[in-house]
């Protein structure tokens, strides 16, 4: 028995009659959509084959391991202020299709965390290496949205990176792995 919200007083509603009965159109016009009736098996259409992303605790797993190989301040970028290939000892820790990228940022320096293919990207880690880093959120106009830090050994996981700018807040040099799905 359904209820009315509106008046608080039951409702009798057959169930039966919202279903079609047997034989009737929309049952049959099922068989013809295999992809509906075959859900989680392989299409026969070539454009819509599936590309596994990696999930976020693959992408953490090798933010976490290009930190640990940034360690070594020999690593480092040379170039400021700038999104680079992480160098491969860095990138050793990553399978499949992930990117893996690193800036340093000088004091009250910041770069924005737009990708380079935003329309293909799903999801960025952002681990810091060393410093103190924020990532700042803005709106329309630079209007300030959000603030998050960055902690040590704690990844941050964006779902979007539009809007997003990476600001170094310490006195020293900020070096942040970024890996991207």
């Amino acid at each position: 028995m359904s209820y009315d919200v509106s008046t608080t007083s039951p409702v009798s509603a057959a169930a039966t009659d919202l279903l079609p009965e047997r034989g009737d159109t929309l049952a049959d016009s099922f068989n013809g959509i295999g992809d509906i009736v075959m859900a989680g098996e392989r299409s026969g259409y070539t454009h819509l084959s599936t590309r596994a992303l990696p999930t976020v605790g693959r992408l953490v797993t090798a933010a976490r391991g290009a930190a640990e190989a940034l360690a070594d301040r020999a690593l480092w970028p040379g170039r400021r202020g700038r999104w680079q290939l992480a160098p491969r000892a860095a990138r050793r820790h990553t399978r499949g299709r992930m990117r893996v990228t690193v800036v340093a940022l000088e004091p009250n320096g910041f770069v924005p965390l737009t990708g380079a293919r935003p329309s293909v990207s799903a999801s960025d880690v952002l681990y810091l290496v060393s410093g103190r880093a924020h990532a700042v959120v803005t709106g329309d106009g630079g209007r300030l949205l959000a603030v998050q830090e960055l902690a040590e050994r704690r990844a941050r996981v964006l779902g979007s990176a539009g809007g997003h700018q990476l600001v170094n807040t310490g006195t020293e040099t900020a070096v942040v792995v970024r890996v991207t799905a």
